[in-house]
């Protein structure tokens, strides 16, 4: 039969109806203030018991091949289950309009707190943005676009009056979304969790963004807080307030960077400026003059120490012979990358920029898809230049991530700068992941 769709719209049509029917589903969506126009204007709606939606199916004669095909089930040692079992649904649909696939939020307990459709033909999660169909139109109006990470916390922005609002799908920004986001040319908000793991995915996607010349801002909640409860607990004034005044890209990334090293210490302090000027000279010539100054003031040096042009003016599109032979698998790394942009986002959730010792500014650029510039251009046309084999990419990401752990650790060790309590921790820390590491687990 034909790849259709209307497998999933014959479900999403019961399981709304199965909502009304499940007192406790209906009754956590009222406790985290959800008004029944947003349950319907978003189609939110109840999965039941894999055993009930494996029926449904059959009674409405859908071909089990397709159901699987479509994400909403699955199959194993030769039986078929539902992929959504017990969770409160939340249908994804392309900018079209579309439903292409589903988030699900447990609420009896599931190991995983939400599961979202798999990879599908007509889903990937990395190129949609939740509620963008329901968003677009005020996107374009009000030429802002606020990114959250979650379903609920856009429902509770749209229904506070914050239609531009979208979330990622259980990702954090990629590659993928970059023509989605120029499409509209908006500025980009990141509403981002204050905890680690929020602000690392708000410093790659900052980066990600900036490099490829989108103008946007950083908003970061305080930890146990987000949107959704803001909302909730009427701060809307305040939320208002935060989105009219983002911090800048820019600013947010050099914060970061420059807080992340003991400025105290003249070695890490040569290091924040090695990380970011390497950022910088990933922007505009304009661009880079005017935020200088600032790097300066948060360094609290010169602003002539910071030297954003190369002596010799050919480095911008050249990659010199020594180099090449001191950092032969970051190149190596690089031009994969280049050639292979569909694995961008499962290298980067393992390397980070400040890996590399002389190429973090390309590296930028590859996350960026700045496939154009210059610099990328000539790696690639490099014949000198070997690419990494499918077979071959983890254990060249292996032995990559061993020579930085290593470095590390020498570093550490000769760090006199820290109370001894902290560098030990810090030591133990480095040694438990180069021990992962020699077990061939990837960190």
């Amino acid at each position: 039969k034909p790849f259709d769709s209307k497998i999933m719209e014959d479900l999403h049509t019961w399981y709304k109806k199965l909502l009304d029917q499940h007192p406790v589903a209906k009754q956590y969506l009222m406790d985290r203030g959800v008004y029944e126009s947003s349950i319907e204007k978003f189609g939110i709606a109840y999965a039941p018991a894999s055993a009930q939606t494996l029926q449904f199916l059959s009674s409405i004669h859908a071909n089990m091949n397709q159901a699987v095909d479509l994400g909403v089930v699955g199959f194993d040692s030769g039986r078929y289950f539902a992929r959504f079992i017990e969770r409160i649904m939340f249908p994804i649909h392309s900018q079209s309009g579309k439903l292409v696939g589903f988030g699900g939020r447990t609420i009896t307990g599931h190991q995983a707190k939400y599961v979202n459709s798999p990879q599908t033909k007509i889903f990937n999660k990395s190129k949609i943005l939740y509620a963008y169909n329901h968003a677009r139109d005020s996107i374009y109006k009000q030429r802002q676009m606020i990114v959250t990470e979650g379903y609920l916390d856009v429902v509770m922005l749209h229904q506070a009056g914050f239609t531009n609002a979208v979330a990622t799908l259980g990702t954090a920004l990629t590659t993928e979304h970059i023509p989605l986001l120029r499409k509209s040319d908006a500025k980009v908000v990141m509403a981002y969790d204050g905890d680690q793991a929020g602000l690392n995915a708000a410093m790659k996607a900052a980066k990600m963004l900036s490099a490829a010349g989108i103008d946007g801002g950083v908003v970061i909640f305080g930890q146990g807080m987000d949107p959704a409860d803001m909302v909730k607990n009427d701060e809307v004034a305040k939320l208002k307030q935060m989105f009219s005044h983002p911090k800048p890209l820019p600013n947010f990334i050099l914060e970061v960077i420059s807080s992340s090293y003991n400025l105290q210490d003249p070695k890490d302090k040569e290091r924040a400026m090695h990380e970011a000027v390497a950022y910088l000279k990933t922007l505009s010539p304009i661009l880079q003059e005017e935020y200088k100054g600032m790097l300066a003031a948060l360094l609290n040096v010169s602003q002539g120490v910071i030297r954003l042009k190369p002596s010799d003016p050919k480095r911008e599109t050249q990659v010199t012979q020594d180099q090449m032979r001191k950092n032969a698998v970051e190149l190596s790394m690089l031009k994969t990358l280049i050639e292979n942009p569909h694995i961008i986002d499962s290298v980067a959730d393992y390397l980070d920029s400040s890996m590399f010792e002389q190429f973090s500014a390309e590296y930028n650029l590859v996350l960026a898809s700045e496939f154009d510039h210059p610099i990328l251009e000539n790696i690639a046309l490099d014949d000198s230049i070997h690419t990494i084999t499918a077979e071959n990419l983890r254990s060249e990401m292996l032995l990559f991530l061993k020579a930085y752990y290593k470095r590390q650790f020498q570093f550490l060790k000769m760090d006199q700068s820290k109370p001894y309590d902290e560098r030990a921790s810090s030591l133990r820390a480095c040694k438990n992941k180069m021990d992962q590491l020699d077990a061939g687990k990837l960190v």
